[in-house]
């Protein structure tokens, strides 16, 4: 495949950047009349890829709630990677992964590589453990076209504490995350292929993206409370590279898939103007 960064620049400027989370919550499926079983699941996720993945440039699926329901739930999560991808989606699947040596060479191997059946476009990673722990991911992802999206500074009260504590040097933890991505980035046209994840509602962040060459993953568009005004305000100049992330408030509009589908290409149309 040819680099994520350069497939992800193609799918945004045909679909917009819209990226539709895909998230099975239990509140959800029940809001769409659905039981809390895998068959509840599977007619949720499914129904969302049959509204949502012909519409945007990238779905993201939660890893979580189908890994709730075991092995059955992970069979419903690579149908709904082949079938979204099948559909015209880049598939950026949300498991926020991070370990350190043969763990994350493991981790690596189920997300990242060739002929895995959990094979996505790209991942989410936490460098929490150290940046340098996921060298095995992201070699990996180089090597096989795809990409990866590194947690920087996320919205959750409790990040704070972790991603704007400051080094010896006066540099937050969250803008070496980004020095770090910056880095693996260089040289690459028209965009790189390591992202990352910066809320939409963390307000003024103080980081320099400038350097980054790579996408932003923006989560938080929506029923979190930040709209496209908000995104002007974190992101600046590096707005045209930010992937705004939506999901409740795209998918309390289910089960009918076609009212999913207006409500995407809505929330798409409100960023491009």
């Amino acid at each position: 495949m040819s680099p994520f960064g350069a497939r992800l620049a193609a799918a945004v400027a045909a679909r917009g950047p819209l990226c539709a989370g895909i998230d099975p919550h239990p509140g959800l499926l029940a809001d769409w009349g659905l039981p809390r079983d895998v068959s509840g699941l599977e007619r949720f996720a499914r129904t969302a890829v049959e509204a949502l993945a012909g519409e945007v440039a990238v779905v993201k699926p939660q890893s979580a709630f189908f890994e709730a329901f075991g092995s059955r739930g992970v069979a419903v999560l690579e149908r709904v990677i082949a079938e979204s991808r099948a559909a015209g989606a880049l598939v950026l699947l949300d498991v926020k992964r991070g370990d350190i040596g043969s763990t994350m060479a493991a981790y690596a191997e189920a997300y990242l590589s060739d002929g895995s059946p959990l094979a996505a476009d790209a991942v989410t990673l936490s460098p929490f453990l150290g940046f340098g722990s996921l060298d095995p991911a992201l070699d990996l992802a180089a090597e096989t076209g795809r990409g990866v999206f590194v947690l920087a500074m996320t919205s959750n009260a409790e990040g704070a504490s972790v991603q704007r504590a400051v080094d010896d040097r006066g540099r937050t933890v969250a803008q070496n995350i980004v020095d770090a991505a910056a880095a693996r980035n260089t040289g690459a046209t028209p965009l790189g292929s390591v992202g990352l994840v910066v809320g939409a509602t963390v307000g003024s962040s103080g980081l320099d993206l400038s350097a980054l060459n790579g996408p932003v993953l923006a989560p938080g568009l929506g029923a979190q409370g930040a709209g496209p005004e908000d995104l002007r305000g974190v992101f600046g100049p590096a707005l045209a590279h930010v992937l705004p992330a939506s999901s409740r408030d795209i998918l309390r509009h289910g089960p009918d898939p076609v009212a999913l589908a207006a409500a995407a290409r809505a929330v798409n149309a409100s960023l491009l103007t």
